[in-house]
């Protein structure tokens, strides 16, 4: 075998080793990157406010989760302020503070008394909670609030979870910030 020759198949070979690694490597670093639907499931959501209704509630889909938005009424923030020390609550202050952003704090957790924003999944098993704010529709002392129908966990209208139910925490409120009186952004700190 000649010099020439042996260089030539060198060559050969290099080049289309490197062309083979290269064909393998664009479609590994693809799959890496976040398909155009993964994008707009983590994509913040605007919501309008402005024909929401006190005592009406919203739900809205973020990051494949159902949030819903519950606009509270004078006598549903009554209810709140006379449960918050009387020791039916697991977490009444909402000290846990993995269950809402740190600019949440206190017994409404939410950034206007009158919104509630809150990830609609139980903090037991993922189930989906049912909102029943009548008092006493499920039991005589039902002050209102979410329902659980999976294991009977129960939430006040501020998510706040009452002790001795199967839940060990509050449901979650997710990032979100006011764009104005009537709308708001979930998926985003406030600046």
């Amino acid at each position: 075998m000649t010099m020439n020759r042996r260089r030539f198949l060198v060559a050969s070979t290099t080049v289309v080793g490197g062309a083979g690694v290269l064909a393998a490597t664009v479609p590994f670093i693809s799959y890496w990157t976040p398909s155009a639907r993964a994008r707009a499931i983590a994509a913040p959501v605007e919501v309008n406010l402005e024909g929401l209704e006190p005592g009406q509630q919203i739900s809205v889909d973020w990051r494949g989760q159902p949030v819903w938005i519950l606009r509270r009424t004078p006598e549903m923030l009554q209810r709140l302020d006379a449960l918050t020390d009387s020791g039916e609550l697991r977490d009444p202050y909402a000290e846990v503070a993995t269950q809402q952003p740190s600019y949440i704090s206190g017994a409404q957790r939410s950034v206007q008394d009158e919104y509630l924003v809150v990830v609609a999944i139980c903090t037991h098993l993922g189930c989906v909670p049912s909102f029943r704010p009548e008092p006493g529709s499920i039991t005589a002392d039902w002050p209102g609030g979410y329902f659980c129908p999976c294991h009977a966990s129960r939430f006040d209208f501020a998510g706040r979870v009452f002790r001795g139910v199967p839940a060990s925490t509050n449901l979650v409120i997710p990032p979100h910030r006011y764009l104005s009186e009537s709308r708001i952004e979930i998926g985003v700190d406030p600046e």
